[in-house]
């Protein structure tokens, strides 16, 4: 059974949540419900101790077991669903700071409402001091606005310099977090226009690109930006460098965005999912501009980070570990050109795909599988090449991305053209025409490559390194193009096509590039 085919199985919201339960998680549930009277015979329980045995959720086995009807299990899963959000909420691991300053916030309102003013503006005013010191600024503005409420009712002497104190306080604030919404706006319709259509391909799409940056980006003064609104500016930054494949810029603001963190070492904490993307984006960039130094060694920092417990752990950042640290991993071995060294890789890979299927996107295991498809190739083992290859070329009612599909095919032409099968061959070529008729702007690294390549079916063994010498000096004009050049990034086609003129492993080419 496929992992595709476990995420199917696994689909349900509560059965996933039951899933993602750590055993102290679990523990904590059973001693929560046993301190409700009468709970632990609760049907509720009984519908968790069930779910929590079986490796994939049907509803006709539950219902068969006796424990619910049919008309009572939306409800009842419902009710348990509410109950394990409770248990978890509890749980000490989940109390970070915007939780502990969001319960103060009940707190304060429950004391309120019972009319215990001054007990609860006590309360407001540690909660709004913790919030401001931790850059959580729309909290802290809901607080002062409650505030605002409770002193217009509490009458106090100095009602009028307080007044003056919290309206200001709130002015701030507000204006603030204006500046927040709008970066953080920008910044997410940006990755929204990488994620549908790409990176630019011509003037045209540039241009536009810079002008919906310059037109949404509000006016600010840099001095008085917080952590908070320095992060979204950088982060709308990095997507405008990746649509208009600056990666140089790119790698200037994904700088920016972890030396921010660094600057603000408790922000790591309380922002993890912040940090560790801007440690990959950070990576990513320097892997594009090849600067093979620095990230090799900024990939050993992210490691002794992650084995010293720097950032904090959790089934989310877990995830996000994973992907991030294998995914460099790969690329460590693919800007060494130490291919077959990568290879004790592959198993780690898949066993982390494995444990973690009902929580990880899809999207992220096919990327995960092209990589690896990669690292075969470039290990001359071109058979499992094409076993990875075919798991997305195969992919069935998955979003792949039009560029991770296309270069997948075109690498699998050229594993079944290593392989020397010739059969399979002439039919890869003509499910790849096929697909790629269908492809919206083609690129010309594209259509260049498989028009040459063709040819090569048509020569004696002797002529194959005359065309391939042909196919590299077409290819070679787009290594820097503007808009050329990320077809690349996803293959190194020209390392490959000097491997076959100088009759040397890709990996031999690498190390001398580099």
């Amino acid at each position: 059974m496929n992992n595709f085919t476990k995420a199917n199985q696994h689909s349900d919201t509560l059965f996933i949540l039951i899933k993602s339960l750590t055993k102290s998680e679990k523990r904590q549930f059973n001693l929560y419900v046993g301190r409700l009277v009468g709970n632990t015979d609760a049907k509720f329980f009984s519908l968790f101790k069930f779910l929590e045995k079986q490796k994939k959720y049907d509803e006709k086995v539950i219902i068969k077991n006796g424990i619910v009807s049919k008309q009572q299990l939306s409800n009842l899963k419902a009710h348990l669903y509410k109950q394990l959000l409770i248990s978890l909420r509890m749980n000490p691991i989940h109390k970070n700071i915007r939780v502990q300053i969001r319960e103060q916030l009940d707190f304060a309102t429950v004391l309120y409402q019972k009319g215990l003013y001054k007990q609860s503006l006590k309360l407001l005013e540690k909660a709004k001091t913790m919030a401001i010191e931790n850059e959580e600024k729309n909290v802290a503005y809901e607080i002062v606005e409650l505030e605002k409420i409770i002193e217009s009712q509490y009458i106090t002497r100095s009602i009028s310099t307080r007044a003056d104190a919290l309206t200001n306080e709130a002015k701030i604030l507000s204006e603030q977090n204006v500046i927040t919404s709008k970066l953080s706006n920008l910044s997410l319709q940006l990755y929204g226009i990488l994620l549908k259509i790409g990176y630019a391909r011509n003037d045209h799409e540039l241009q536009k690109i810079n002008d919906y940056f310059k037109t949404n980006l509000p006016i600010f003064d840099y001095s008085k930006l917080g952590f908070r609104e320095r992060l979204w500016l950088y982060k709308a930054n990095l997507w405008r460098c990746f649509l208009t494949q600056n990666f140089l810029h790119g790698y200037k603001y994904a700088s920016k965005w972890v030396n921010l963190f660094r600057k603000h070492p408790k922000m790591i904490a309380i922002n993890p999912v912040f940090y560790l993307k801007g440690y990959n984006y950070f990576l990513e960039s320097l892997f594009f501009i090849r600067n093979k130094k620095e990230f090799n060694n900024e990939l050993i920092l992210f490691e002794q980070e992650i084995e010293n417990n720097a950032v904090v752990k959790n089934s989310n950042t877990e995830i996000l570990i994973f992907q991030y640290l294998y995914a460099n991993k790969l690329h460590k071995h693919f800007i060494d050109g130490t291919f077959k060294e990568g290879e004790y890789l592959i198993p780690i890979i898949n066993d982390q795909i494995n444990s973690y299927h009902y929580l990880l996107d899809k999207h992220h295991i096919i990327r995960f599988y092209y990589k690896i498809a990669c690292l075969y190739f470039g290990m001359g083992n071109n058979k499992m090449c094409i076993e990875y290859l075919s798991k997305i070329i195969n992919a069935k009612k998955l979003y792949v991305g039009e560029d991770l599909q296309c270069f997948a095919r075109i690498l699998n032409l050229i594993a079944h053209y290593e392989c020397g099968l010739d059969y399979h061959l002439e039919r890869q070529f003509k499910e790849t025409y096929k697909f790629l008729l269908k492809m919206e702007n083609l690129q010309e690294v594209q259509k260049v490559f498989i028009e040459s390549i063709r040819s090569l079916g048509d020569l004696y063994p002797h002529e194959f390194k005359k065309e391939f010498k042909k196919i590299y000096t077409r290819l070679h004009i787009f290594e820097n193009h503007p808009y050329e050049k990320r077809a690349f990034l996803y293959l190194d086609i020209l390392s490959w096509l000097q491997s076959k003129i100088q009759n040397k492993t890709i990996s031999e080419i690498i190390k001398e590039k580099n």
